[in-house]
């Protein structure tokens, strides 16, 4: 027994050092990828109010291009539908959400600028879009950002979108926030406020659900790309990402997600980005 025994402990020590090395189990829990593997879940942030994107139906399900992206780049990381939990993530809290682990990662139309890279990382860019207006059907006096003096334009709490309209087009804009869009489109139907500014694919999904009260302007002023963020420094959940959306795109899933979400409310279809390798 004594024999047995002597060599049993170094062969114990063998085998986990296999498992170990093969990710068994010790997946690093401070990477994305890490925690798909050994968890075999992820906790992933959308947005829930915006059509054609990231939306909350009647019945609890969730539906749009970015809950697709979201999806395909889950099923890449070994994580089924199932075992995703869907959370909510207004543009004012992704960054914090992100820091503190609410959420392992973001698809929530989140534009990548300069000054959110300092504080989170993003893979792809996987979408790419133009900031624009959405006006009343019957208001034709506003074509442009530069008709906004005197008028008031809503955008959300942590979007630069309505301060970009103000600092650089028309100064007098007064500028009103709330914490959805779908507020922002609420108080344009009451007239509260004139117009509702962020990227034009947004824009596009609420017009398509009131196409008797409601216009895209449709001529976009700027032009910006969205990202799928994580927490600074996780670099192999940024690579393994954009390996994802990127064979998201070659396969043909990324444009038929596009025609089915984004298509029928009439918004062209743009060319996909080049995602970042």
């Amino acid at each position: 027994m004594r024999v047995i025994r002597a060599w049993r402990l170094p062969a114990i020590v063998v085998v986990a050092a296999l498992l170990g090395g093969c990710g068994i189990g010790s997946g690093d829990q401070n990477s994305v990828v890490g925690r798909a593997d050994t968890r075999g879940r992820l906790t992933i942030g959308i947005r829930f109010d915006q059509p054609g994107l990231g939306y909350r139906r009647l019945d609890g399900r969730f539906e749009g291009f970015d809950v697709d992206v979201a999806r395909y780049v889950a099923h890449e990381l070994g994580v089924a539908d199932g075992a995703i939990t869907w959370k909510e993530t207004q543009p004012a809290d992704r960054e914090k959400m992100l820091q503190n682990g609410q959420v392992d990662m973001v698809v929530a139309a989140y534009t990548i600028t300069e000054k959110r890279k300092q504080l989170v990382d993003f893979a792809g860019p996987y979408f790419t879009v133009g900031q624009d207006l959405l006006v009343r059907l019957t208001d034709h006096t506003i074509n442009g950002p530069q008709d906004l003096n005197g008028r008031k334009l809503c955008s959300v709490a942590g979007s630069t979108s309505a301060q970009q309209v103000q600092d650089k087009y028309a100064k007098g804009t007064q500028l009103v926030q709330y914490n959805r869009y779908s507020d922002c489109v609420t108080a344009l139907l009451a007239g509260i406020v004139d117009a509702v500014t962020t990227d034009d694919v947004i824009l596009a999904g609420y017009a398509a659900q009131d196409p008797e009260l409601l216009r895209v302007v449709g001529k976009p002023f700027t032009k910006e790309q969205y990202g799928i963020g994580v927490r600074k420094g996780d670099s192999e959940a940024v690579r393994r990402i954009d390996e994802a959306v990127q064979k998201m795109i070659q396969t043909g899933a990324w444009k038929d997600s596009l025609q089915r979400n984004v298509g029928p409310s009439g918004y062209p279809i743009p060319q996909a980005p080049a995602v970042a390798q």
